[in-house]
């Protein structure tokens, strides 16, 4: 029997570590976020390279705020947030359905899915990017409460250029810290998430204060627990 290349043995081993850095590398970089705010997202830094302006945002626990927002932003994003463990299969075959009768693309990420990318991933929708997302998903539900992906998601999604989290947005469009948003606001906020770097929730326009409107009527199905957003 031939001996095994001293190379190929090392190349094998090599390449086993780095599978195994990419499998155990996300949840051990969750387990930290889980205690700690994250100091910048790939999406920050991309944006800061293409010209979008510096980094502003400023870290708010759940607690500070307003519990507007955080109706708005399920209302707005995902209504079956406190009931899914990271996809809501519901909207993925509605998704498909619209997509497939040739009715423009439509997606069905939900909090988590869009956390997950915010904190790992590019903004550009490609199969390899929705992989990610959806194991990165898996590792999320999986480590972290509810409650705090809803405070990562508030707190590390982009609301501007450079603009990142509801405490910063908060103070930039309307004046007033995330604690003291109104259903108003807080609607208005969460409309513009689909396209931070095009529409300003302090001036919307028609369909944009439609909308809004549409968002601030369901906010008043969404209950939220004590200390918790979930019931």
């Amino acid at each position: 029997m031939p001996a095994r290349s001293p190379k190929r043995s090392s190349i094998k081993r090599l390449l086993g570590d780095l599978l195994l850095a990419l499998f155990v590398l996300p949840a051990l970089i969750l387990l930290l976020y889980r205690v700690m705010p994250p100091p910048v997202t790939p999406l920050m830094l991309i944006r800061l390279a293409e010209g979008h302006g510096g980094i502003t945002k400023s870290w708010r626990p759940l607690s500070r705020i307003s519990p507007n927002l955080q109706r708005a932003v399920i209302a707005s994003e995902d209504a079956k947030f406190c009931t899914h463990s990271g996809f809501d299969w519901d909207a993925v075959d509605r998704a498909l359905e619209h997509n497939q009768a040739g009715g423009g693309l439509r997606g069905a990420s939900t909090i988590s899915m869009q956390t997950a990318k915010n904190l790992f991933l590019w903004p550009e929708r490609n199969f390899i990017r929705k992989g990610a997302e959806a194991y990165l998903t898996v590792w999320l539900e999986a480590l972290l409460p509810k409650k705090r992906i809803l405070e990562l998601y508030l707190n590390e999604i982009e609301w501007g250029p450079g603009l990142y989290g509801a405490e910063a947005a908060a103070q930039e469009y309307f004046g007033v810290s995330a604690a003291h948003l109104t259903s108003r606001q807080a609607a208005l906020m969460a409309t513009a998430l689909p396209n931070p770097l095009g529409w300003r929730p302090d001036r919307p326009g028609p369909w944009m204060s439609e909308r809004a409107g549409t968002v601030q009527a369901r906010m008043n199905s969404v209950a939220l627990g004590e200390d918790t957003p979930c019931p």
